[in-house]
């Protein structure tokens, strides 16, 4: 399958117009190589096993030697060597032009107070405030990977456009593989059989190497999966810490509790497997109570598929489950789409079991409220439903009203708004 210019693309030639180095940081296999690769006029592979040793000798020694090449010039995979964080820091300062480093990194290193924390040696490196730029990049989006047509725009919604529309031709077994396949790069172009054994190549690299990395300390293979499945049932839930430790002793016989849970989770976000989604507190006309815990998502479906070991057909078979996951990917989708319009993407829950699974959020104040469904016309007006519940309670005295109410779903022939202005968009319509 051939598929389309990353996101992601745009956004870094954006930032490096802007600043004199940007980081790209994500997910291992998502492509942040390829992107920087792309956009570079001199690489370092700080990982190239040939050099690798010298590489880390000499960043200690003479790191501005690492630093000489055309600009930008890319370090890929920089914190193996953390000292070259500020060595790009005082470069940046002390050249007068943007756009001179690209940084790639799967691993979010451990800082001082951090690390001395964990018992661990000092790796001291200061924020970059003003000299890099953060950029995250996850798995491909259905947009990007050509499985969504882009029928419907997100930008467009936000204009408040009166008339969407669009025809997806995909079925609900097409999602259920999506889902499984996910949005790793490699995968996207390879035949189905062997697209479906990537999400498993990956999940057996995080738990048997990877979940060491962000600190060196080594961890229980078998108590990473059990996590890895607990938090595979429990995707698009605030369940707790304690919640996952006790669904964890139920198949583990040594024991847990949750500092324990907290260092795996903690590293298993470093190396971006796990991206939970922050809560929204808009004003609301009455006094609610906002539910302020964080929703659990893995940062592509495909992850929770393979710690949970099904497949298409098991999806087919157990909607429940499906539906879990089919959140995951809309939200993995939406928060890129989101970023390319300087967006977050939260979830709202109140006191009194109002739910709003993806509310995206402008910097300039806009937002637009996402409900998620399988779909179904039962489901789409439950979903309808809830939207114009939450939609009236926003005192809009004090905030802009939606742009749009939607329910993003996985089947449905048309993308439309409905008479009561609420979109139904198949997610294999949606673009940024």
């Amino acid at each position: 399958m051939e598929y389309r210019k990353r996101i992601a693309d745009k956004l870094l030639k954006e930032k490096l117009e802007g600043i004199g180095a940007v980081l790209i940081e994500g997910a291992k296999w998502c492509g942040k190589t390829t992107t920087a690769e792309q956009q570079a006029r001199s690489i370092l592979y700080m990982d190239n096993p040939k050099d690798r040793a010298m590489n880390i000798q000499m960043a200690s020694v003479n790191p501005d030697l690492l630093l000489e090449g055309q600009t930008p010039r890319l370090i890929d995979e920089w914190q193996i060597a953390p000292e070259l964080w500020d060595a790009v820091r005082f470069a940046v300062d002390h050249r007068t032009d943007d756009g001179q480093f690209i940084l790639t990194g799967s691993v979010t290193p451990l800082d001082d107070d951090e690390a001395a924390k964990e018992g661990g040696p000092k790796k001291i490196y200061h924020s970059g405030t003003g000299r890099i730029a953060r950029l995250r990049m996850r798995p491909m989006t259905l947009w990007e990977s050509g499985d969504s047509n882009g029928g419907v725009s997100l930008a467009q919604l936000f204009e408040q456009s009166e008339k969407i529309g669009a025809i997806s031709n995909k079925t609900l077994e097409d999602i259920a593989f999506l889902t499984c396949r996910g949005g790793w790069p490699r995968a996207v172009s390879q035949k189905p059989k062997i697209a479906l054994g990537r999400a498993f190549d990956y999940y057996d690299t995080v738990v048997n190497a990877d979940i060491k990395l962000p600190d060196g300390k080594v961890r229980n293979p078998e108590r990473v999966k059990l996590l890895m499945r607990s938090y595979a049932r429990n995707q698009g839930s605030q369940i707790s810490l304690s919640g996952i430790c006790a669904d964890m002793k139920a198949n583990d016989t040594d024991s847990l509790n949750d500092r324990t849970i907290y260092s795996y989770l903690s590293a298993l976000k470093r190396i971006f497997v796990i991206e939970d989604c922050e809560a929204w507190n808009p004003n609301l006309r009455s006094k609610t109570a906002i539910r302020s815990s964080d929703t659990r998502y893995f940062t592509d479906p495909s992850i929770a598929v393979a710690a949970l070991g099904i497949g298409p057909n098991d999806l087919m078979n157990d909607l429940n489950t499906f539906g879990l996951l089919f959140e995951t990917l809309c939200m993995r989708d939406l928060r890129v789409y989101a970023q390319a319009l300087d967006g977050a993407v939260h979830h709202y829950r109140d006191k009194d079991g109002l739910e709003c699974d993806a509310v995206v959020h402008l910097r300039n104040g806009s937002y637009g409220l996402i409900e998620i469904k399988l779909g179904g016309d039962k489901l789409i007006e439950e979903g309808a439903i809830s939207l114009k519940q939450l939609s009236a309670k926003i005192d809009t005295t004090r905030m802009k009203a939606p742009s749009f109410m939607m329910v993003l779903t996985a089947t449905g022939k048309y993308a439309f708004r409905r008479e009561d202005g609420v979109c139904v968009v198949p997610i294999c319509c949606l673009r940024d």
